[in-house]
């Protein structure tokens, strides 16, 4: 998929080149001292929210699959408070989201992969716990 790792590059070029991959600017952000980063984030909003208004009146379906475009409501449960918070914290104590740690090890940050594995690791133990909550869910099967 070329266009995937075109997009990829540009949106890793355009982290590297705002700042922000780089944890300290997001840190200083954090603490209101550097606010650059709701500039960053309202322009991508703009891009975003352009291309989510004008892309299913030009095209019938997503360029790579085809799929129809429609909007996927997902409910606001539990999960998404609890995932949140925790990519919050995350994301507050070592001032990178996994987008940024990407482009982070581009301009050559070694030490974001502490980071990287906090998420990896994270991600890992939220699918085996989720695994086993629906394996608990499915109850075992009566022997009758």
């Amino acid at each position: 998929m070329p266009l995937i790792l075109v997009g990829g590059l540009i949106f890793g070029f355009g982290l590297a080149y705002s700042h922000m991959a780089r944890p300290e600017v997001v840190l200083d952000f954090l603490q209101f001292d550097d606010l650059g980063l709701p500039f960053v984030m309202f322009g991508a909003a703009i891009v975003s929210g352009i291309a989510f208004a004008v892309m299913p009146r030009i095209r019938d379906g997503a360029p790579l699959t085809g799929d129809r475009y429609e909007r996927r409501l997902k409910p606001f449960d539990r999960n998404v408070l609890i995932g949140g918070g925790i990519f919050g914290v995350g994301w507050g104590l070592s001032g990178i989201c996994p987008g940024a740690a990407y482009a982070s090890l581009g301009i050559g940050n070694v030490t974001i992969l502490w980071a990287l594995v906090g998420m990896f690791a994270g991600a890992y133990l939220q699918g085996v716990w989720r695994s086993k909550r629906a394996a608990a869910d499915s109850g075992p099967a009566s022997a009758d």
